[in-house]
């Protein structure tokens, strides 16, 4: 569950100002209004682009990531550290979370086209879970309110029912998940006790098994599903909870887990997901409480080489990241200010 305490970064020193060097260099976000709305323009555009422009877009952003953000509204409530999933349709669930009062809440929202709808209840509220859909369903990890979970609960979109469908081998919190193949893969996190080493697969109908050890316990990691495993990048790691900057390559085939690069400082409760073949991590904590970033980072999945693909509107942490119609919905998360209810888009920057 969650920490206040302050950590030293994991990079060597060296790394590190080389780092903010990288950052500063990269362009703050300060004073770019008038530029963010030209882009935004731009990215509407591309969005209602025929095919050749998108492939053209997609081929610059691989050589040159650059992401613009445009807004989609705004959530009915505020909230951060929601599970999120596609639920079909063009739509994504929005799974429980932290509500404006720091409560834990219950509520699932359907958000289609930016549009949010009510969509249930889950059994209790909870945070700090993760979700995957696997066939029609969405399927929601662990999670916890005072304590950590184990249950694997199963949200079915169509009549808002949500169900239990399994446990995990140990209760855990602050975990992250994708899917592939038909399988969900759930990443660390915190049993109540301490971080959680363990890579766990699970389908449904089967028991969760692990099928791979981190070096250490990681919590708050960036997880994204991509080629033949899973990139995962940053995360608070081991009983120090020192932040990790180590971006992971997983083989979902073999098993094998390789270290393939490093962000540019240590980073936890940021969020992952893939847009034109690139994994793009989006804000994060660059300390375990506050300190939001509003970078957005693209890691070359087959290189592991990190670069500035853009910058969010607002510093922020512990949003709602899914992957949907060729484009990444950020919804709510933790800013400076709070916690927020805005809805945005990342598109590729048309060049």
């Amino acid at each position: 569950m969650r920490s206040g305490s302050r950590v030293a970064l994991a990079a060597p020193l060296l790394a590190f100002v080389a780092a903010i060097v990288a950052l500063a260099t990269a362009g703050s976000h300060t004073g770019s209004h008038a530029s963010t709305s030209h882009a935004s323009a731009r990215a509407t555009a591309r969005l209602s682009a025929p095919a050749r422009s998108r492939a053209t877009a997609a081929a610059a952003f691989r050589t040159s990531p650059h992401v613009v953000a445009i807004s989609l509204g705004v959530l009915p409530a505020a909230v951060q550290d929601s599970a999120v999933a596609p639920a079909g349709a063009g739509r994504l669930a929005l799974l429980g979370g932290i509500d404006a009062a720091q409560s834990s809440t219950a509520a699932i929202t359907l958000l289609s086209a930016g549009a949010p709808a009510d969509g249930g209840t889950l059994p209790a509220p909870q945070h700090d879970a993760q979700a995957a859909r696997l066939g029609a369903d969405v399927f929601v990890f662990g999670g916890g309110a005072g304590s950590s979970y184990d249950h694997i609960l199963r949200y079915d979109p169509a009549t808002r029912q949500v169900s239990a469908a399994g446990t995990l081998p140990a209760p855990a919190s602050d975990v992250a998940v994708a899917a592939m193949s038909g399988s969900a893969y759930i990443v660390g996190g915190y049993d109540g006790s301490q971080p959680l080493d363990t890579i766990i697969a699970w389908r449904p109908g089967e028991s969760a098994r692990v099928v791979a050890r981190l070096p250490v316990g990681l919590r708050y990691a960036a997880v994204a599903p991509i080629g033949h495993g899973l990139i995962i990048a940053g995360g608070t790691a081991g009983p120090s909870e020192m932040l990790s900057n180590t971006v992971f390559r997983f083989d979902t085939a073999t098993g094998a887990l390789t270290t393939i690069g490093h962000l540019p400082v240590g980073l936890t409760h940021a969020s992952a997901a893939v847009l034109d073949g690139q994994v793009i991590v989006v804000g994060g904590r660059r300390a375990l409480s506050g300190d939001q970033t509003n970078a957005i980072l693209a890691i070359d999945p087959a290189t592991g080489r990190v670069r500035i693909a853009g910058r969010l509107p607002t510093p922020l942490s512990d949003a709602a990241v899914a992957p949907i119609g060729g484009r990444i919905v950020v919804a709510g998360g933790e800013s400076p200010a709070g916690t927020g209810r805005a809805i945005i888009a990342l598109v590729p920057k048309v060049f």
